[in-house]
């Protein structure tokens, strides 16, 4: 299977963005921070999710990032897909010439692993995760250690 970080850092920015907007836009910077994503890389993946009408972009001061839809309406796999990722578990890409140029024997196997991964994670929105006790916990803990850094920097200046 092909998901790679790229895919797992959008679905990441993703939620921290649904977890974080009610304040308003959220910047890349502050998702860079909690998730410890490089900002050069958040970027690039913004740019194609933005493309996709996943997330909008708002200028100016108090500026950043909002979903572009609400969050029930954007699955993991629409995520995943927006930043050209693929769940294929085939060899071959889907193109059936895994052994040579003919089919493999497994190919059915691996081709069928990769629909019901696609479905599963394309059953899952964001406003589900973040409902989790699991996420919130997290998410918890995160802005803690943020809101910690960011007192401790305030009391030095």
């Amino acid at each position: 299977m092909r998901l790679t970080t790229k895919g797992r850092y959008a679905v990441t920015a993703m939620l921290d963005l649904t977890l974080h907007q009610s304040g308003g836009p959220v910047t890349l910077s502050d998702i860079a921070n909690r998730q410890c994503i490089s900002l050069s890389y958040l970027e690039q993946l913004f740019s194609q999710l933005r493309k996709h009408a996943l997330v909008q972009s708002v200028r100016g001061p108090g500026g950043g990032y909002l979903l572009a839809r609400e969050a029930p309406e954007i699955a993991v796999a629409d995520v995943i897909c927006a930043v050209d990722e693929s769940v294929d578990a085939t060899r071959c890409r889907g193109k059936e010439n895994c052994q040579g140029k003919e089919r493999c024997l497994t190919h059915d196997l691996w081709d069928d692993l990769s629909k019901r991964i696609y479905d599963f994670l394309g059953g899952i929105d964001l406003a589900q995760l973040v409902e989790t006790a699991r996420v919130k916990e997290v998410a918890a803990r995160q802005d803690k250690i943020i809101n910690g850094i960011s007192d401790q920097a305030s009391s030095a200046a």
